[in-house]
C-alpha cells in the first residue's frame, strides 16, 4: 500500500490505524508526504530561512519517528510549498507520484479527500488521480481511497459535492493506540482537546467511526476505484 499525504501528521490522522493493522496483517506500507507542513505558518518564509529550516528538519525526524510506530517501510518527502501547492505545476507532483508507484507498484493507494477545508489535499488528491491513471500496458493500483483528517475534513463547506461521505470502513481495533501513540510523536502539530488532532480526539472519531458500522474503532474511506480482473 502507498498513503500520499500533503502534510506531515495527515498519513497517522487518515490512516495511521489501517497502516499499523495491514503491517500486522503482512502488507507492506509506504510513505510519500508532498509539502514540507511547516512554511505555511509564515506570511513570508524567506523572511525566515533559519528558523523554517530548523523546524523542518524536527518535523521531517518526529514524522520518521511516527511513520515507523504505525509500520511504514519507507518515508518520502518532495518538500514542495506548504499550503501553497497550487502554485506549483500539479503535472510536476503527479511526475513524482508515478514515479514512486513505478518503484513499489502498490495494490491500493490511499489519499485526500477533494473537498477538504485545506487547499493542498485537494492539489494532492487531483495529482494521484492522474499519477494513478489506468492506461494500457501500464501499471496501476487496483484500489484508490480518499481518507479524512481531523481538522481539515469536517471543516470544509457543508456542500453536498465536498461531503465526505464514506463507502469504506477498516477495523482498527488492533491499530488505535499506535495511531495515538503516533500523534503524539507530533509535537509541533499534537494539540490538546478538544481539537480533532488530541488523543481524545482521534480516540472519539475512531469510536464514532466505529459505531457506524459497528466496530469498536473504526476509519472510514470512501473507494474511488476498483479494478477487478
Amino acid at each position: 500500500m502507498l498513503v500520499v499525504a500533503a502534510h506531515p501528521d495527515d498519513e497517522i490522522l487518515g490512516c495511521g490505524g489501517t497502516v499499523a493493522v495491514r503491517v500486522d496483517q503482512g502488507w507492506t506500507a509506504h510513505l510519500m508526504i508532498v509539502a514540507s507542513g511547516i512554511a505555511g505558518r509564515f506570511a513570508d518564509p524567506s523572511a525566515h530561512q533559519e528558523e523554517f529550516a530548523e523546524q523542518r528538519v524536527a518535523l521531517e525526524h518526529n514524522a520518521r519517528r511516527a511513520a515507523s510506530t504505525v509500520g511504514f517501510s519507507t518515508t518520502r518527502f518532495l518538500n514542495l510549498a506548504d499550503n501553497r501547492l497550487d502554485t506549483v505545476p500539479r503535472q510536476n507532483i503527479a511526475h513524482a507520484i508515478d514515479s514512486l508507484i513505478d518503484e513499489v507498484r502498490p495494490d491500493t493507494i490511499y489519499t485526500h479527500h477533494p473537498g477538504d477545508y485545506n487547499w493542498d489535499h485537494g492539489v494532492v488528491f487531483d495529482a494521484v488521480m492522474m499519477a494513478a491513471r489506468h492506461s494500457p500496458g501500464e501499471f496501476a493500483p487496483t484500489e484508490l481511497y480518499t481518507f479524512e483528517v481531523g481538522s481539515s475534513t469536517e471543516r470544509a463547506a457543508p456542500f453536498a459535492n465536498r461531503a465526505f461521505l464514506p463507502n469504506t470502513y477498516v477495523d482498527i481495533s488492533a491499530g488505535i493506540e499506535r495511531k495515538k501513540a503516533a500523534m503524539q510523536i507530533y509535537e509541533s502539530e499534537y494539540r490538546p482537546y478538544p481539537h480533532p488532532r488530541s488523543v481524545e480526539g482521534l480516540e472519539y472519531s475512531a469510536r464514532k467511526r466505529g459505531l457506524d458500522v459497528g466496530l469498536e474503532y473504526a476509519e472510514a474511506f470512501c473507494l474511488i476505484r476498483r479494478v477487478e480482473r
